[in-house]
Order: structure tokens, then sequence, then C-alpha cells
């Protein structure tokens, strides 16, 4: 459960989509490719309500596919403007949710080919750490580890993210909220 990955993707498909957005724009580009980047876990509703993991509508089964990717991107991008890229960008961050769970330790793998295959894959090499819930992740010394471990394997796309929010602020000539801005002079 690579959650801080998935955000990093996120926010760095945000920030690339449009480098001359304002900050407030691209801090809603980073929030909602990051949301599309964490989507695919939304089977947890199910799997709290008693879907089985292992069922195939469990935790890592259809939502994480990359059938389910395409389609959702191809929604998003009838829904959008300029929708050749949109449609990349969403599917590249839409497909990026189980492709980086494969390479976790934890739990079953993705069901990447569904409804093909309920077949859950794991790739061959699985650097990532993974804690067994969310909330293990912030109440023991093994989930805060692995929430380090995970925050410096993806650091570059964080800053890539954090770059770009900078970037928009210094062009826009304003500072980060809560402070005023710099006057000149």
């Amino acid at each position: 459960m690579p959650t801080i990955g998935h955000v990093a993707v996120g926010m760095a498909a945000g920030s690339l989509w449009d480098r001359s957005a304002p900050p407030g724009r691209c801090l809603k580009l980073m929030a909602g490719f990051a949301a599309l980047g964490l989507a695919p876990d939304l089977d947890m509703i199910g799997y709290n309500l008693g879907v089985p993991y292992e069922h195939p509508f469990g935790h890592r089964g259809a939502t994480h596919s990359l059938l389910l990717a395409l389609v959702v991107a191809a929604v998003i991008a009838l829904a959008g403007s300029r929708r050749p890229r949109l449609f990349l960008f969403a599917v590249v961050v839409a497909m990026s949710h189980g492709l980086l769970d494969a390479l976790t330790t934890a739990g079953l793998g993705p069901a990447l080919l569904w409804p093909l295959s309920e077949v859950r894959f794991f790739a061959p090499w699985r650097p990532l750490p993974a804690t067994e819930g969310f909330v293990e992740r912030f109440t023991t010394a093994r989930g805060i580890i692995v929430t380090a471990t995970e925050t410096l394997i993806f650091s570059p796309l964080l800053l890539y993210g954090v770059y770009g929010w900078w970037r928009a602020i210094s062009a826009a000539g304003s500072s980060p909220p809560g402070r005023p801005p710099a006057r000149a002079g």
C-alpha cells in the first residue's frame, strides 16, 4: 500500500500538466491527480463492509485493473478539455496505482488483468515495503519505518510536485497561503 507513492505520482502529474498555472490552480491540479492516483483504494469501502479481500471486487481486485484505469481515464478525458493529453496523463496516473501495488511486499497482488483474469500479480522485484493497514503506518515502529522508506523512495516525485507549486508562486509574484504578498520597493 504505497499511499505516499500514489499521491506523489499525482502531485508530479498535476505539476507537469500546466507549468504556467497560477498557484491555486497548480494545487487543484495536484490534488485532482493525487485523488485519481488514490481512487482504486476506494475498494476498501467494500472490504470494510465484508467483501473478502480475495474476491474480484475485494481489495486490489477490479478497481486495480489496467482496464478500469483505461475506462476511468477515458471518462475524465471526455469530461475535460485537451482530451488526448488529459487521457494520457489520467491513464498514467490511474495505471500507476496497480503497478505500484505490484511492487509491494504485503497482501495479495493487484488483479491487473481483470476481467480477463482474476490472477493477482506481484512484480519479480518488490522494493516497496508495506503495512497491513493505514492506521498501522502511524502507530507502530514498523509502520513509521515503512512510511519513512516510502517517502524517501518517492521523494523525487514529491519534490517535483512541491517545486511546481513553488514555481507557480514565484511566477505569480505572490506568497504561499497565509503570508502576505511581498511588496516592492
